[in-house]
C-alpha cells in the first residue's frame, strides 16, 4: 500500500484535506491556501511572541518559515513560550532549533529554517531575502529598527508586536510603495496602493526609549495569555496579507491592557508616512549600516538580555565561525564544558559574576551568553579573558 500524503487523513474512505476548515472560509478558499503554501516568512525572535506566531502560521500551512533567534531555551521561558518543553530547557537547545523541530512535528509540509544568530545589520538583508513579509517577536527596539529599515528598503510588510506585564501592542506596517500596481508581483512579494500605506515604526517612535525607561519582562514580568493575544493578532494580519486581502488588514495600532480589560484601536494614519521620517521619507537606512569602532573596523558589542541575569557578547560582524571543540580543549581547567551541535556550554568555575556563578554558552558564530552577569562591560572582560576579542 503506498504511503498516505501527510496532508490528508481518511474519513469513511474519503481523503480529507488538513486545511479543509480553513479553505471553507470565503476569505481564504483554495486560492488563498495555495498562496499560503507558496509564502516565505521571516519570524525574527522565537520567544513568547515568536512561539505563538510560528505555531499559528505552521498550522495554517505557510510554506516556508525562517526562524531567527539568538538564545537558548530556559526553564523560565516555559510559562509563556508554548513551543518548548522541559527537555529543551534541560538541554539548553537553541530556540530557533527547538522551534523548527516543533514545526516539523506540527506540520511536515512546512519548511522551517532555523537560524541561531543575533539579528544585525550584517545579516538582516540575507535573512529577509526572498521573504514575503516580516513578523516581529523581538524584545528590543534597536533590532526592531533594523527590521523596519529592511521592510521599508525592500518594500516588505512588517508586523510589529510587543508585550510585557499585562500590556501589549501591535501594528501592521505597509511601507510607502515604490511601484504602481497594487497587486501581487510575479517575484512573490506583496503589493498595495499608496492609499493603503501606513506610518513606519520610526514615524511613530523616532528614537528608542533610553535604557531603563521602559519595563521589561525581567523587571515587570509577563502574563502568558497577554502574549498569546498579541501573537494571534500578528499571525492573523500576516495571513490576511499573504492571501492578498490587503483591504482586510487592520492598519490601526492595537493597544491592550488585559488585566484592566482595556482594548484600544488607535488610528495612526496621521503619523505618516511622515515627511520628516529619516527612514520612509528620506530613505536613510542607518540601522542597516554595519557598526564600526573608532578605528573604522566592524565592531562587536555586549548587551543585557531581557528576562535573564545575562549578557550577550557579540564579536565583530565579519568574524568567522569558530572551532568549539578547540575552545573546549583550551578551557579544560577552567570548568566542565559540553560541546553540542550548535554550541558549547558550561560553568567558568573561577569566575563570579554580578548574579552568582558564570555560565558560558558559546555559539559557532562567536557569540556568547554569559549567565550570572548583568554588566555588559564585565561580560566583555570575561569573554576577552577566555575566548579572545
Amino acid at each position: 500500500m503506498p504511503p498516505r500524503h501527510p496532508e490528508h487523513a481518511r474519513t469513511q474512505g474519503a481523503p480529507v484535506d488538513r486545511y479543509h476548515r480553513q479553505r471553507l472560509l470565503p476569505s481564504i478558499g483554495d486560492a488563498g491556501q495555495e498562496r499560503l503554501a507558496e509564502a516565505r516568512v521571516l519570524v525574527a525572535g522565537c520567544g513568547a511572541l515568536g512561539c505563538g506566531i510560528i505555531d499559528a502560521l505552521a498550522r495554517a500551512g505557510v510554506g516556508r518559515l525562517v526562524l531567527v533567534d539568538r538564545d537558548i531555551v530556559e526553564t523560565t521561558n516555559l510559562q509563556r513560550q508554548s513551543l518548548y518543553t522541559e527537555r529543551d530547557a534541560e538541554q539548553g537547545v537553541p530556540k530557533a532549533v527547538a522551534a523548527a523541530e516543533r514545526v516539523a512535528a506540527i506540520n511536515s509540509r512546512v519548511a522551517a529554517e532555523p537560524v541561531v544568530a543575533d539579528l544585525s545589520a550584517a545579516n538582516a538583508a540575507r535573512l529577509g531575502r526572498g521573504c514575503d513579509l516580516i513578523l516581529d517577536g523581538l524584545d528590543n527596539f534597536e533590532a526592531r529598527y533594523i527590521l523596519n529599515d529592511l521592510a521599508v528598503r525592500e518594500g516588505l510588510p512588517y508586523i510589529y508586536g510587543g508585550a510585557v506585564a499585562t500590556t501589549g501592542m501591535s501594528l501592521a506596517i505597509l511601507p510607502r510603495p515604490e511601484w504602481d500596481a497594487p497587486e501581487r508581483a510575479p517575484g512573490g512579494h506583496l503589493r498595495w496602493s499608496a492609499a493603503q500605506a501606513t506610518p513606519c515604526l520610526r514615524c511613530l517612535f523616532p528614537s528608542a526609549p533610553p535604557p531603563g525607561a521602559s519595563p521589561t519582562c525581567d523587571t515587570a514580568g509577563v502574563l502568558g495569555p497577554m502574549v498569546t493575544i498579541i501573537a494571534a493578532f500578528q499571525a492573523t494580519q500576516a495571513i490576511k496579507l499573504l492571501v492578498g486581502a490587503i483591504d482586510a488588514v487592520d492598519r490601526r495600532l492595537l493597544s491592550v491592557e488585559l488585566w484592566e480589560n482595556e482594548w484600544r484601536f488607535l488610528d495612526a494614519s496621521a503619523a505618516g508616512p511622515a515627511p520628516e521620517c529619516p527612514c520612509c521619507a528620506a530613505r536613510r537606512f542607518e540601522f542597516l549600516e554595519p557598526r564600526r569602532d573608532e578605528g573604522g573596523s566592524r565592531s562587536g558589542g555586549a548587551s543585557t538580555l531581557c528576562g535573564r541575569d545575562a549578557v550577550q557578547v557579540s564579536p565583530a560582524e565579519d568574524a568567522r565561525r569558530i572551532d568549539l571543540e578547540a575552545i573546549a580543549s583550551r578551557l579544560v581547567g577552567h570548568g566542565s564544558f559540553d560541546v553540542r551541535p550548535h554550541l558549547l556550554r558550561g560553568v567558568l568555575t573561577a569566575e563570579r559574576g554580578d548574579a552568582g556563578e558564570v555560565e558560558l554558552t558559546l555559539f559557532r558564530d562567536g557569540r556568547a551568553i554569559l549567565k550570572g552577569v548583568r554588566d555588559p562591560a564585565r561580560g566583555r572582560a570575561i569573554y576577552a579573558k577566555y575566548i579572545g576579542m
